[in-house]
Parts: C-alpha cells; structure tokens; sequence
C-alpha cells in the first residue's frame, strides 16, 4: 500500500499505517516473533537484561516546526538506545507506540519510522512491536531492551577519591534550543545538534570494562544528571570549570543572547553525553576527559568548589 502524499492518518486507518510501518523495520536473528503478534519473542543468549521506557510529548519534548519527522525520529530512538549505553550495555530491541490527531499526514509517522529506523541501525537493534491510536497531539512512548555482557554500571556507585569523566558531545544541543527559542536556525552545527544528537553508542561497554564505578547519561544537564550520582552514590561531586573547552559556536550564541557559553555545557541535556566515575586515571578510557572529583562528605554537586547559580538542568514537573 502506497498513501498519497496528501493522506492523513485518518486516511491511512490503522491497520493501514500499521501495514506501512512494519515494513520500515528490519528484523535481527535475534527476533523469534516480530512486530504483528500478540507480543514480540527474542532469543536472549548471554548477559544481563536491561529494559528502559522514556516518552516524547509534541510542544514538550518536541516541535514539529522546529525538526522534521525524521528527525523527531532520530532523537525519540537516539534518547532510550542511550539509557542502555549508559548502563554499560547494547540495546538490541525496542517497541514504539505512537499516539496522534486523526489529521496527522501519514507521511509524518513514516519519516518519523524512517529516522527511527536508521538510529536504531546503528547500533544493530531492532524495532519488534507497538502501537498506534488517536490523541490530541503526538505523543511518543518507546521501550528499549539490551544487554550487559558484564555487570551493568548503575549510578550508585561512586566513591570518594574516584575521579568524574565525560564522553561524547555536551552542551551543543542546548545551544541550539537556545537559537531556536529566539527564531533563529544558526549556528546550524548547533541547530542540528538539537535535532539529532550523536550518542557516543561505543562507550558504555567500554566504560563498564575499564571499571567504571558508576554511570549516567546526560539528559536532562550534566549538573542536573551529576547530582543523581552524588545523590545516588552517597558522595559529594566537584566540577571543575577549567575542565572545558568552550566550542566557538557556543561562545557565539552566548555573544549574542548575552549567556555564559559554558552554561549550555553544565546545564543543558539531549547530547546523551555520558557521564561516569573511575577509581583512577589510568581507568579513564580513551576519548574520555576527566572533569572533575568525587569526594567525602554531604551528597550533591558543587562547581569550582562552590554552589553554581546558573542553570543545572531540565526539570519535567
């Protein structure tokens, strides 16, 4: 079945997308049973299993005059592949309900399974099931499920004396809600870091080999996601501000909106950069950069010692 392009989800009837859908999403050997049953059967070999569920609401989460359906797409697989990673895992299946007003174009929900489709090629994993049904805005719910060939790193495990690391990209997505906030769409590297962020996928189990002590992805801000290890882990966390690089782009956008650039890096998520705590230096994995200290003393985070009164993080409620 082919929709004209003009179709609505109203058009396509359920059972018409669902057909459409399914076609998007190739299956793995994993999978027994794929999208079209009851439920989805998945042949699980080794390791522990880790199961995640995260939800993206339209006009919360996401604006569809902001990012295109494929990159909506992106950014709802890209944010649960990573909730695995951060466990020191690999994701290798997901379910995904849709829910949208009957006047949605149908060819929104197929680029949208397009975009989500090809995140999750990257790391391999399949998507096995869902559903679909009729709301007032589109709302996205995702579960994910994974594997950890080894014990997987949670967030509470940090202990005084180990030493606090980064990997992968932070702050630029901030940057780029902060430039579509205010009308604009540069600088475009920051614009579309917001609408497709690149979740270092390798690192998790890399970290967990290495003997990360604890682990998280930053979501919702690095000080923000900081302080659930703390909290967590029973520890006080020191960012150091020297630590950083500021990228240009972010210097740019702090120039012009009259913001400290290094705010969008302590305050910001959706990079899905991941944040974790070794016990030494020479634990610290390649490409990842020590940025701060783990100590003794009343849980929480500080900067440069000090409480930070600047933006920590996103807050749902």
């Amino acid at each position: 079945m082919t929709f004209p392009p003009d179709a609505t989800l109203a058009d396509a009837g359920e059972f018409g997308l669902i057909s459409e859908l399914v076609g998007l999403f190739p299956q793995g050997e994993h999978v027994l049973v794929g999208p079209g049953d009851d439920a989805a059967v998945l042949r699980v070999r080794t390791g522990h299993v880790v199961v995640s569920t995260d939800l993206m609401v339209q006009g919360r989460h996401f604006r569809r005059d902001w990012a295109s359906a494929e990159d909506v797409g992106h950014r709802a697989a890209a944010q649960n592949l990573s909730d695995i990673n951060a466990m020191g895992g690999r994701a290798h299946s997901l379910t995904v309900g849709i829910a949208a007003p009957p006047d949605l174009p149908a060819q929104w929900a197929l680029e949208f399974a397009a975009g989500f489709a090809a995140e999750c090629g990257l790391v391999g994993a399949s998507v096995v099931g869902g559903d679909v049904t009729r709301a007032d805005e589109v709302v996205i719910a995702v579960t994910v499920i994974g594997a950890c060939l080894q014990a997987p790193v949670v967030r509470s495990g940090a202990e005084a004396g180990d030493l606090l690391a980064i990997t992968g990209r932070q702050g630029w997505a901030a940057g780029g809600l902060a430039v579509l906030g205010r009308g604009f769409r540069s600088p475009r590297v920051l614009v579309e870091a917001y609408r497709r962020p690149e979740p270092p996928y390798d690192a998790g189990a890399i970290a967990a080999a290495a003997g990360a002590t604890s682990m998280i992805d930053v979501s919702d801000g690095l000080l923000a996601d900081a302080g659930h290890l703390a909290d967590d882990s029973g520890v006080a966390i020191d960012v150091r501000r020297d630590a950083f690089e500021v990228p240009e782009p972010l210097v740019a956008v702090g120039a012009a909106t009259g913001a400290d650039p290094l705010s969008f890096i302590l305050g910001g998520g959706d990079d899905h950069a991941l944040l974790a705590t070794f016990p030494d230096a020479a634990s610290v994995p390649e490409g990842w950069h020590v940025i701060g200290d783990v100590l003794e003393g009343d849980a929480g985070v500080t900067v440069d010692g000090g409480a930070y009164d600047g933006p920590t993080g996103w807050t749902h409620f």
